[in-house]
């Protein structure tokens, strides 16, 4: 990996984002609007299962309402985040939060998702079913707390050393 890291930091496009100053800056702000609008997306998805907001639609309504934002900042989040990692490649390859932070994004993507279809095949019954409200809680707790943690792993990757000897990157 430290081989590929130092290779793509070397090629043209990682030279270029390196070398123009406003490039990070302007990718990680824009980064971190997506963060936003991922993070409150999800967030009022949970409130409306936990009944504490919008109580006057249903679930696939306010899926409706909010999974466009939430896939849209996900796509822009998969964008601006290639730059970085193109951008500086050592810094974000070699870095075990990162690592830890790409498989929280897959956990929540395939929650997030599967929420959906399993909305979409019953939109009504979650809300008449006891049971059903108890998993779809937990489960938009846990949601909440993916989240959580890869908004955290995000913010570590500049202080990889935290995690010592577990660390790729080596120690500078």
């Amino acid at each position: 990996m430290l081989d590929f890291a130092h290779w793509l930091a070397q090629t043209r496009i990682s030279l270029a984002i390196q070398t123009r100053l406003w490039v990070i800056p302007t990718v990680q702000s824009v980064h971190i609007v997506a963060i936003g609008i991922v993070m409150s997306s999800v967030f009022m998805m949970d409130l409306r299962v936990f009944g504490w907001a919008a109580t006057d639609q249903t679930m696939r309504q306010m899926t409706r309402r909010f999974a466009p934002w939430l896939w849209g900042a996900l796509c822009v989040l998969f964008v601006t985040g290639a730059l970085m990692v193109v951008g500086e490649p050592v810094r974000e390859l070699l870095s075990l939060s990162f690592w830890l932070k790409m498989s929280l994004i897959v956990v929540g993507a395939a929650t997030a998702a599967g929420f959906q279809m399993t909305l979409g095949r019953n939109d009504g019954d979650w809300e008449h079913s006891s049971a059903n409200r108890r998993t779809t809680k937990c489960l938009a707790m846990v949601t909440f707390l993916v989240w959580c943690g890869i908004v955290i792993l995000g913010r570590l990757i500049a202080y990889d050393h935290v995690w010592g000897r577990w660390s790729l990157a080596p120690i500078t």
